[in-house]
């Protein structure tokens, strides 16, 4: 793998030599120039790609330290529904070893306060909400007594064994931050390729792991355990931009401090599930990596070393990625309508270096990606991207970045309806278009545009017929009705439990936080009748209990929805549906623990 990635960094510098020396047209160096400019671009990107792959072995994870750090585990929250946070808190709360837990409410609910209180967490507001959730955080850090804090968003649920797989790593008195991996249970996400893939799986499982063996893995908001001292050393949760938890971990290894990536799923989320909170927030997400760049840029000052600094160009640097999409899709349109040429080169030898050179970079991504990276995904997802990673990168000369905007979880809409596409996707499927028709009727002598001979139009036209079906197949993507508005409060999981209503044996088919579908014995109920519903649940002697009301029937498929204020049950039901349905995943991917499995190493 590593000899690949070297042969393809070998091949793209001699390729690019080659381009420099040999290939740059003297007649139209306006187009050559940029051209040239943009593929450097790439090489660059590539190679940082490698430097950040290279090693990816995960440490080796320490023994709990004895006596066990004081942890309190926080749970930030603002407008989600019930049903999203819930299952959060209850599993924050049954976590293995003493800890205790605060909801970090900034949306100062009442029903979440009942929620807290019957699953046994503490409930906080605060009385000046500034700062968004920055600010929540740090609300709390003024009044935790203990040494550590685990943090969790709101739609993030842990694994009981979190901190106990977590913990030992503080024994480094040096250690500030332990992140792990996020990860998502709602695999038909916009985002999702598979159950066990999706668009963020190449950064968490394998850069994130690059990161740490260079000391610079940082904080990715949730799903991570941090040293309450290192923060409060460093100011607490930096408060100036959009990214918190990028600009805070900057502040710890400035400080000095370590941080560790255990690359090992302990936690599952909630992934953007349509195209429209995909975008917003990976806006945010680029917009708080320029505020970063502009106020507290890691390239420059004291503090880091020289790979730290390398592995946060790559991080900050990679959103600038979407401007060399752009402009390489509209420099065969160029050429299509002003006959200019950016290769001075016989076809054959600048389609042979250029495909070799390409070729081997692909073939290292792949390899690099340790399983998860897939060319065409990642090319369509690169289209995806554009407009919120345009509009990221701008506000770095123009920084009216609007403010905090929570990514909607949970209920988005009445009515499922396909997203809009955003205009610069719109635009772009114009202008390949008519580059298209243009060079088509230039070959046929019905435009004054000429070319110095036919194979440039054809490369040209190549170049943008692969270019339109990238761009497609992101706008279907988009369009498609499974990312429409969600229309569910909660995520509904399929399972298979036993139990009984009224006294007739039922078998669980899904459940939610607001309801379950069930296929009862005999007779059954009318639509309108109050049930009970009790799940035998392993290792407890009694069934779980639910009060809940027939909705809806079709033969023995009863939908039942549960009542309110049965929060301790719902806690249990939540607790229960998470892990069989995570249990039945990891089985259907050959893995033995409720999660993917963690990466092997090197080779």
């Amino acid at each position: 793998m590593r000899a690949l990635a070297v042969l393809a960094l070998v091949a793209t510098a001699a390729y690019l030599t080659w381009r420099l020396v040999a290939t740059m047209p003297s007649g139209s160096l306006w187009l050559g120039v940029p051209f040239l400019v943009l593929e450097v671009h790439a090489a660059v990107g590539f190679a940082l790609f490698v430097s950040s792959t290279w090693d990816v072995d995960s440490p080796d994870v320490p023994p709990l330290p004895a006596p066990q750090p004081s942890v309190t585990v926080l749970v930030a929250t603002y407008d989600e529904d019930l049903e999203v946070l819930l299952p959060t808190v209850a599993a924050a709360v049954d976590l293995d070893g003493p800890h205790e837990t605060w909801v970090l409410d900034d949306g100062d609910r009442a029903e979440v306060g009942r929620v807290a209180r019957a699953l046994g967490a503490r409930h906080v507001t605060r009385p000046v909400r500034d700062h968004a959730k920055a600010g929540n955080l740090n609300h709390a850090l003024e009044l935790v007594t203990t040494e550590l804090v685990a943090v969790f968003d709101a739609d993030h649920v842990a694994d009981r064994d979190f901190l106990t797989r977590t913990l030992g790593y503080f024994s480094d008195p040096a250690v500030a931050l332990v992140q792990t991996p996020q990860d998502f249970y709602n695999v038909d996400s916009f985002e999702h390729l598979s159950d066990t893939l999706h668009e963020e799986s190449l950064f968490y499982r394998v850069i994130q792991a690059g990161k740490h063996s260079a000391g610079a893995a940082f904080w990715c908001g949730t799903n991570a355990v941090l040293r309450v001292s290192a923060l409060r050393a460093v100011g607490g949760v930096a408060t100036e931009t959009l990214t918190e938890d990028l600009h805070t971990t900057t502040r710890l290894h400035r400080s000095g401090w370590r941080t560790v990536y255990h690359n090992e799923v302990l936690a599952r989320g909630l992934a953007a599930a349509g195209p429209d909170a995909f975008l917003s927030q990976r806006l945010r997400w680029g917009q708080g990596a320029m505020q970063v760049l502009r106020l507290d840029n890691p390239l420059l000052g004291a503090g880091l070393t020289l790979r730290q600094r390398a592995a946060y160009l790559y991080s900050l640097s990679a959103w600038f990625d979407s401007w060399r999409t752009l402009l390489l899709a509209l420099v065969p349109v160029v050429v299509l309508l002003t006959g200019a040429v950016p290769v001075q080169a016989p076809p054959t030898a600048f389609l042979a270096a250029a495909g070799t050179s390409l070729g081997l970079q692909q073939a290292a991504l792949v390899a690099l990606g340790r399983g998860r990276s897939r060319v065409l995904p990642s090319l369509v997802f690169d289209v995806v991207r554009l407009q919120a990673n345009l509009g990221a990168t701008w506000s770095l000369v123009r920084p009216d970045s609007g403010g905090f905007r929570v990514t909607a979880k949970g209920r988005t809409g009445d009515e499922r309806a396909a997203a809009s596409v955003p205009s610069v996707l719109k635009a772009l499927l114009t202008v390949v278009s008519a580059g298209l028709v243009w060079g088509l009727l230039t070959l046929d002598g019905l435009t004054p545009t000429t070319y110095p001979a036919r194979w440039v139009a054809l490369v040209s036209l190549g170049w943008l017929a692969v270019t339109l079906v990238l761009v497609l197949a992101a706008v279907r993507r988009i369009r498609d009705l499974r990312y429409g508005a969600e229309r569910r409060d909660g995520h509904r999981f399929p399972v298979h439990l036993l139990g009984e209503v009224g006294g007739a044996v039922a078998v669980v088919d899904d459940v939610s936080l607001g309801g379950a579908q069930v296929r009862l014995e005999g007779e059954g109920h009318a639509v309108g009748d109050t049930v009970e519903l009790a799940i035998a649940v392993t290792g407890q002697e009694t069934p779980l209990r639910l009060s809940a009301t027939v909705r809806s029937r079709v033969g023995a498929v009863h939908r039942l929805q549960f009542a309110d204020d049965q929060w301790r049950a719902l806690g249990t039901l939540s607790s229960v549906a998470f892990r069989q349905t995570i249990l039945q995943r990891a089985d259907a991917v050959g893995v033995d623990r409720a999660g993917p499995e963690p990466l092997p190493v090197n080779g």
